[in-house]
């Protein structure tokens, strides 16, 4: 900013000043860092409450189980979700879709079931490690895991072979039920193209502006008897609008603090932008919800 620049070089006098003027443009630098995280904030929550009124409920995460939570976690690395349904489909099918599952089928015949969902032979071991790391670290049990401090688990997901950022939170808030906010590609892609963060801005900043913004988000905004109805029934009734809902699901309708149910929202919905509107070549701005609060329409 000018004021601040203008702060780092003279004093109220017109001399330079070794002392003052680092404090007031450290000060002005603040300020301007401030104000920039406010708006941010604002309009952060300006996204979740539109595309809340406008779509519903997404129900995430859909599946029967955490544990199933976790499964496809690992299975939706690198690959449509389309296809990790098909995989969790073969394990259903072969009544393996459980940590007793998981822990007894051979590897060649993981890698078979869950070849669909692709990078088949990385992902049955990872699938196996966790197991393992589940079995030595907390006897099995997914209730000892996840009652672990949220930061202290998610330094020890992070570790296992196979888990970054986002599997990590993925895992934490939709089987674990833990307040953090997962970062996809989507997430990034939209706060960029509105302006919100610059390019190449480290996951860890993302996660922390988004649950940072969403803390004083409203779990339900404000709507008309309209918008009530299509919510219940799990999507918009405007036909103009996107089917990005799943069907309720155990996990996705199970209780939750009401701070991990906004950023599970925020998070289904951000994937229905991303989906519909939001596309890496050609976005189709028209007719998305958040297209108001892009900076060419202001």
């Amino acid at each position: 900013m000018k004021v601040a620049k203008l702060r780092c070089t003279v004093d109220r006098g017109g001399n330079r000043s070794s002392n003052r003027p680092t404090n007031d443009c450290e000060n002005g630098r603040e300020d301007d860092r401030k104000e920039d995280n406010r708006k941010n904030d604002a309009q952060i929550r300006d996204h979740y409450r539109t595309l809340l009124a406008a779509w519903g409920p997404q129900h995430w995460w859909p599946a029967h189980t955490p544990f199933e939570v976790i499964v496809g976690a690992f299975l939706t690395q690198n690959t449509a979700w389309t296809n990790v349904e098909r995989a969790l489909s073969n394990l259903r099918a072969a009544d393996l879709l459980s940590l007793e599952g998981i822990r007894r089928i051979p590897l060649p015949d993981l890698e078979r079931l869950i070849r669909p969902s692709g990078y088949f032979r990385q992902k049955s071991q990872r699938l196996k490690a966790f197991v393992a790391y589940l079995d030595r670290q907390h006897a099995g049990s997914l209730v000892g895991l996840f009652a672990q401090p949220t930061n202290e688990l998610r330094e020890q997901l992070l570790a296992l072979n196979g888990i970054g950022p986002e599997t990590a939170d993925s895992i934490l808030l939709y089987a674990g039920n833990h307040p953090v906010f997962v970062v996809d590609a989507y997430t990034r892609r939209i706060l960029e193209r509105h302006e919100i963060i610059p390019q190449k801005t480290d996951y860890e900043e993302i996660r922390d502006l988004l649950e940072r913004a969403l803390v004083r988000a409203d779990r339900k905004p404000k709507v008309g008897a309209k918008e009530r109805k299509s919510n219940r029934d799990g999507h918009n009734s405007n036909a103009s609008l996107p089917r990005t809902v799943h069907p309720p699901s155990p996990m996705s309708t199970a209780p939750r603090t009401a701070l991990a149910q906004v950023y599970n929202e925020m998070h289904g919905l951000i994937v229905g932008v991303g989906k519909h509107y939001c596309k890496k070549s050609q976005p189709h701005c028209d007719g998305c919800p958040l297209q108001q609060f892009l900076p060419r329409s202001k």
